[in-house]
């Protein structure tokens, strides 16, 4: 990157822990890890100056507040530190255009953003991304399934290079 390169920030999924160190070392620069949606204008926490941790996408922005709610459908529950991330500040969105339903999807009566996020607070007050509400199914017995925690543990085994889970009711 001819040595200009001073700060990176990555976002979208969670980046492993490997991957962020062979980065931080072969371009030599601070990598912060952050989190939002273009909903928010992008960014709503941020992992800060110094903090060379990963795994983590840092604490709330000073215009934002951020709180976990329960979903039960996935044993994810507020009073664990676990839930769903909820977003509230000056730069989250006021609705979709001319589209009342959507919005009251998205956002509830007290004005939070519901993003679909499963996060979860670490004991230095960040905030980790853990799983997705929306990716989940239903098998046919009625039993929901969240794919992304299936893969988040075979993931971390050395051997494996890439997970897919796939569900299929019919078996």
């Amino acid at each position: 990157m001819g040595g200009r390169v001073r700060v990176m920030v990555t976002g979208a999924a969670p980046i492993s822990e490997n991957v962020l160190s062979f980065l931080r070392a072969a371009l030599g620069s601070q990598i912060f890890e952050a989190y939002g949606q273009t909903e928010c204008g992008a960014g709503c926490s941020f992992s800060t100056p110094g903090d060379w941790t990963a795994g983590h996408v840092g604490a709330p922005l000073p215009c934002n507040l951020l709180k976990l709610v329960d979903v039960t459908d996935m044993n994810y529950f507020s009073s664990n530190g676990e839930g769903e991330v909820c977003i509230k500040g000056s730069n989250v969105f006021k609705g979709y255009l001319k589209d009342p339903e959507k919005t009251a999807e998205a956002i509830d009566e007290e004005g939070w953003l519901h993003t679909g996020d499963i996060g979860k607070w670490l004991p230095n007050g960040t905030l980790k991304i853990i799983d997705r509400k929306k990716n989940i199914f239903k098998l046919a017995q009625g039993e929901y399934i969240a794919p992304e925690k299936i893969e988040n543990v075979y993931g971390r085994s050395a051997p494996v290079a890439q997970v897919f889970v796939h569900g299929d009711s019919l078996r």
